[in-house]
């Protein structure tokens, strides 16, 4: 697993690494599983697509949910046949619940209530979400870390919560079906700011104010997928609720504040390589980090 806060270079990295030694990269994105969200989540292109094999994106539409379990069914089915074919998987992204899941196997909560969820839904249309983040840290903080500002994964914490007294933290784990070695790109708090800074820049360039516009249009009605960053700050541009300019900064700051909560995140993850490098710089050590797993191959 090549694992990392967003914008450290782990999809740039996961490419070079992919061609040089064969494999075929297994992404864990949350968002990058929806078709037409481009763009904004940072997608391999075509191009890049065509040079390594990558698998699960693209799998559904905005319209459509998509939930760790059926993440978790998808990676499995493809880790097999990956492995069948004699080849090796490479799972990168930066989605840590999809990650953790893989490695220590999925929550057995009970499947979500939408009568309990509608009157926290409620909430949250009313702005109230960072009173429901309150609520959720004040009993169960890990699990208010893990959902962060996320309105599903807090939604869905609380409901579990006061169906049945225990926060989804609190369920056993199915046992995991592969072992996984996993390194983790850190790279200083300055440089990623950095980083973070010139891509959504770029990707503003590219035309994400376009690519939300024509997704609002053939998707009026989203599950979840446009509480992504750089989706629901766009959104509201589009429907001028705020300029261009306050668009870039608050797709600028989201991303920030997601990345320091990876960076806890995957501190928190035991049995892990860091790496305190970003893009090209941290090529050398995750090339010799792959190569001792390989064992030459």
């Amino acid at each position: 697993m090549l694992a990392g806060q967003t914008a450290s270079g782990k999809s740039s990295i996961a490419l070079e690494l992919a061609e040089a030694h064969g494999l075929e990269i297994v992404t864990a994105d949350a968002m990058q599983v929806y078709r037409g969200m481009d763009i904004g989540t940072a997608k391999p292109s075509a191009v890049e697509q065509r040079r390594v094999k990558h698998h699960l994106i693209d799998l559904v539409t905005p319209a459509e949910s998509f939930s760790v379990a059926a993440y978790v069914e998808h990676a499995h089915s493809t880790i097999a046949a990956i492995l069948e074919r004699g080849s090796v998987p490479l799972v990168a992204g930066g989605t840590g619940f999809y990650l953790r899941a893989l490695r220590q196997g999925l929550p057995t909560v009970p499947a979500a209530d939408p009568e309990v969820q509608a009157p926290l839904w409620d909430e949250v249309e009313r702005g109230r979400l960072s009173h429901l983040m309150a609520e959720l840290a004040a009993v169960a903080p890990t699990d208010a870390l893990r959902a962060g500002a996320n309105p599903r994964r807090v939604v869905r914490s609380l409901e579990v919560l006061k169906r049945t007294g225990k926060p989804p933290s609190a369920f056993p784990y199915t046992a995991p079906r592969y072992s996984f070695s996993m390194l983790v790109l850190a790279p200083p708090p300055a440089t990623l700011a950095e980083r973070i800074a010139a891509r959504t820049q770029t990707m503003f360039e590219a035309g994400l104010v376009a690519e939300v516009a024509r997704l609002l249009e053939e998707y009026p009605v989203q599950a979840t997928a446009f509480q992504a960053i750089g989706y629901k700050e766009v959104v509201d541009h589009v429907r001028g609720s705020c300029t261009l300019a306050e668009a870039i900064d608050r797709v600028t700051t989201a991303t920030l504040r997601y990345a320091k909560r990876q960076r806890t995140w995957f501190k928190a993850e035991q049995g892990t390589t860091i790496v305190a490098a970003a893009g090209t710089k941290a090529l050398p050590e995750v090339e010799e980090w792959l190569s001792a797993l390989l064992g030459g191959r």
